[in-house]
């Protein structure tokens, strides 16, 4: 669930703040939370229109005619709905999948929809990372990266984050690393979207190699997958 401190905002997932210990005051439900960030995800990243909401060049919509819509609309309509409640779920997704700014929000990334993007292109780490299924890995390294049928190539942070975006796919899925350090010293721009996501146009196949079978992080994941199954 989401609660809000009076001092130090709001928290989820904890009984009481976890800066304080505080019981704060109820905002969400897990239910609502996850019903609600279910239909953010697609308002802001794929279909504004299904909502009849007007989305800007940046991927921006106001928060306020999120809310009339959600409370107006649909087979369950939220009635009881406010701009603070998807503040808070904007700030306590631990990804970072959302960004309230004012009145207005927008999804951090994972747009199929065709947006330009202010985001921070700066201090991108040397290396980030891509999953990618094992029989094709190859190619990618040979052919490069495209966005597929997203609006930009998402990268992770680190293997484990990468692992763990290609367990949703396959079982065990190959890592690409993406020699960005080299990629930006090209002129190529890679913004920091999410808390461990970075976005690019596109990675050519000269910038990509392999993260190889014995890379320490690499086998710790596995190991930990084969004890889960």
């Amino acid at each position: 669930m989401i609660r809000e401190c009076s001092m130090h905002g709001y928290f989820s997932d904890d009984d009481l703040c976890p800066a304080c210990n505080s019981e704060g005051k109820f905002i969400l439900s897990t239910r609502e939370r996850d019903g609600m960030a279910r239909k953010l995800a697609l308002v802001l990243r794929h279909a504004p229109e299904k909502f009849d909401l007007e989305m800007d060049i940046n991927g921006w919509i106001d928060v306020r005619d999120i809310v009339r819509k959600f409370k107006d609309g649909g087979r369950r309509p939220q009635h009881w709905l406010r701009p603070h409640h998807l503040r808070a779920i904007s700030e306590t997704d631990t990804k970072g999948r959302y960004e309230v700014r004012g009145n207005m929000m927008r999804a951090t990334y994972g747009h199929t929809v065709e947006i330009e993007l202010d985001l921070p292109s700066n201090d991108i780490p040397d290396s980030l990372y891509y999953p990618s299924d094992p029989a094709e890995a190859e190619n990618l390294v040979e052919v490069g990266i495209s966005p597929g049928d997203r609006s930009h190539v998402h990268l992770s942070a680190s293997i484990r984050y990468a692992a763990e975006a290609g367990r949703v796919h396959h079982n065990d899925p190959a890592i690409i690393e993406v020699d960005t350090a080299r990629m930006v010293a090209s002129g190529e721009t890679i913004w920091h979207a999410g808390v461990t996501v970075f976005l690019t146009d596109n990675v050519a196949g000269e910038y990509l190699s392999i993260v190889g079978e014995d890379d320490p992080e690499l086998s710790l994941l596995r190991e930990t997958w084969s004890e889960e199954e």
